[in-house]
């Protein structure tokens, strides 16, 4: 694929980019080694007092960012100002407390005969980001913040459709104050993503992507013991109980598909409604869906902009058109809209079964499917009956259906009454085909680091002396 902006609104290549050569990718790698020898040496004072310029770097650009992102891959204006307030709100998070994050912690030293034993937390190096271009400030973001702040230098490998995106990574962290060369944006193709990790200057990787190239990264990460950190698709479900509030969970789970377009790996996709309240919720699910406002994403009064890519448009068709050639029954949407860009309208599939794609595939759009169910084994079952396992939604104000969904979901995060969403102070990450490490919290800024333990004995004789 080109490195190119070109607007999903109208298709239209705005500006186009020259791939790094091998050649220069080395000499990058090269100065990103360089560059750790010193900055690991910095305190976390110095690295907080930059990652707060960042933040407020962020505030001040804005307006500007959020109309970049707009246009280069089709989130609504308004979904970007969140992002963007969303990425300094993550900067400020670890520059107040990676210290306490990262702090040493004691060990018990008289149980392994030492004067005193604890285990470090310790920068590791380069470490390269593959990043992806549905949220394409927060998710590089939440990578390069912890990073950074944890002593260690980012090479950001981002999507191609989104380059000037990228570039505005890296150069927030040089006005920021951070050293050179300790943030670098690498405008490259993906074949090359297995040169940077092959060279011995990168000492780790983190990818947000699809399952296969999560497998890619991770073959060569392993081939090379390389840690690597990945956050992979989803299809997370969301279960709606008899004690459910049908109206507030029926509202939360339109926004919960069609954020940022409907292209989250942790948007909610299948709607599992228990059979005493389906026709209710369903009527009040469709209704809203019905009522959301597709077109322009740089209008106010717009709710959903166009997919990012042409291609995306074609996948998320044939899942709809395979599900209702096999017996879907389409309650609103279904076809794609005439004109210009990459638009595809709300759409919502009942009497979905195993046999069609869409349940077992990731929808990457607008698309909704519904599902019924008799009890609560069922719904278990049928959250649980996917490839992937990383965000779950429960509805139901039974603390008993809450704990056993809490003990029987096999996902890296449920939400109780609420929709799946990330903070900087919970872990993110998931299990099965969603990948494995964890990014935010105490956990995302430890999974680059090195646990080292330190023992000190007596000093001896001629030492005291």
């Amino acid at each position: 694929m080109a490195i190119a902006t070109v607007n999903p609104t109208t298709g239209e290549t705005l500006k186009t980019f020259e791939a790094l050569g091998d050649a220069e990718i080395r000499d990058r790698i090269a100065r990103a080694a360089a560059a750790f020898t010193s900055y690991r040496l910095t305190t976390f004072e110095q690295r907080a007092g930059w990652m707060r310029a960042a933040a407020d770097l962020l505030d001040a650009d804005s307006e500007q960012l959020a109309q970049l992102m707009t246009t280069e891959m089709g989130k609504t204006v308004k979904a970007a100002r969140a992002e963007v307030a969303k990425c300094a709100a993550g900067c400020r998070f670890y520059a107040d407390h990676a210290a306490e994050f990262l702090a040493d912690e004691p060990a018990d030293a008289g149980a392994v005969k030492a004067v005193e034993a604890y285990a470090c937390y310790q920068p590791m190096g380069p470490v390269l980001a593959v990043m992806p271009w549905n949220f394409p400030m927060w998710q590089a973001m939440r990578f390069a913040a912890p990073a950074l702040m944890a002593g260690n230098v980012g090479l950001l490998k981002h999507a191609s459709n989104v380059p000037q995106t990228a570039l505005y990574m890296e150069e927030l962290f040089r006005r920021a104050g951070f050293p050179a060369d300790v943030f670098q944006t690498l405008l490259a193709s993906a074949d090359k993503v297995e040169l940077i990790l092959t060279d011995p200057r990168v000492v780790a990787a983190t990818l947000t992507g699809s399952t296969p190239a999560g497998r890619s990264v991770a073959a060569i990460g392993g081939k090379q013991l390389k840690k690597t950190v990945l956050e992979l698709g989803g299809s997370d479900p969301s279960v709606v109980m008899p004690s459910a509030d049908l109206a507030k969970s029926a509202a939360v789970a339109v926004t919960a598909r069609v954020q940022n377009n409907g292209q989250s790996c942790i948007a909610a996709k299948r709607f599992l409604v228990h059979a005493d309240v389906a026709a209710e919720w369903t009527r009040l699910f469709v209704e809203k869906m019905q009522a959301l406002v597709v077109g322009d994403p740089t209008d106010a009064a717009t709710d959903i902009g166009p997919l990012a890519t042409a291609s995306g448009v074609t996948d998320l068709e044939d899942l709809v058109d395979d599900a209702v050639q096999k017996g879907a029954k389409v309650l609103c949407g279904g076809s794609r809209p005439a004109g210009a860009g990459w638009f595809y309208p709300p759409t919502v599939l009942a009497d979905v079964d195993e046999s069609m794609e869409i349940w077992t595939e990731e929808a990457f759009g607008p698309v909704a499917v519904v599902r019924t169910f008799a009890d609560l084994d069922e719904a278990v079952r049928l959250a649980n009956d996917t490839q992937f396992g990383l965000g779950s939604n429960f509805w139901t104000d039974d603390p008993a259906e809450q704990q056993r969904f809490v003990r029987d979901a096999e996902a890296g995060m449920v939400f109780l009454n609420g929709m799946t969403t990330s903070y900087p102070e919970l872990p993110f990450g998931g299990l099965k085909n969603s990948g494995y490490g964890r990014e935010l919290a105490a956990q995302g800024i430890r999974e680059f680091c090195n646990v080292k333990s330190v023992w000190r004995g007596e000093a001896s004789k001629g030492a005291e002396e």
